[in-house]
Formats: C-alpha cells, structure tokens, sequence
C-alpha cells in the first residue's frame, strides 16, 4: 500500500492550496476503520499533526491551522483531503497523511508533498 499525496506547490502568503492523499491498493475496511490525519514536517523540525478526523468523523486540527484548513475523506475514493486557506510562510513543510489504528501507523510514511509559502 502506498501513500500518494499532491496538491502542493508554491504558493503567496494568504493563498489556498487543496492538498490530496490516496492510499493505494487499501481494503476499504481498513481505510474506513483507520483515523486520519494530516501531518507536516518542516526543515530542522519534528513531524507535527496538523489536523485528523477519526473513524467515526470526528475533526481536530492543531491551533495553528484552526479557522484555515479543513479537512475531509472521501471513502469510496481512499482518500483524504487538506483545504489550506490564508496561508502562512509558517506553513512552509512537507506535508504527509497517515492512518492509526490502536495507536499505529499503518502505511509507510511515502514522499509526501511539498508546501512553500512565500511572503
């Protein structure tokens, strides 16, 4: 199973980017039953959650995203989604998603995709 994430690119401060991840090859129960979240990791930083949504669709983003990035999961298609709004050069980092199940990862992290926010 792999992890496919795009959407990223260069983008303005204030701009918007629309973030994807499929998780290939996944058996559907797996990808309904798992909890998703987006994560990013910045040069010289730890890997940091920036939003999830639980199997049972429940939201939670980090403070620093709330009010400007929505998440969302389409199950039919395996995928999950990162609407990013008013964008920061703080959002500047590679952004990757990742599915747990009783507190593990399930999928190899993947290349994820690049987020550059320029001022």
């Amino acid at each position: 199973v792999q992890l496919q994430a795009s959407g990223g690119g260069l983008v303005q401060s204030g701009g918007s980017l629309r973030l994807s991840c499929k998780a290939s090859r996944t058996i559907l129960s797996t990808f309904i039953g798992a909890d998703w979240g987006w994560y990013r990791q910045a040069p010289g930083k730890e890997r940091e959650l920036v939003a999830s949504i639980t199997n049972n669709g429940r939201m939670n983003y980090a403070d620093s995203v709330k009010g400007r990035f929505t998440m969302s999961k389409d199950n039919a298609k395996r995928s999950v989604y990162l609407q990013m709004n008013s964008l920061k050069p703080e959002d500047t980092a590679v952004y990757y998603c990742n599915g747990r199940r009783a507190g593990s990862y399930l999928y190899n992290w993947g290349q994820g995709t690049q987020v550059t926010v320029s001022s």
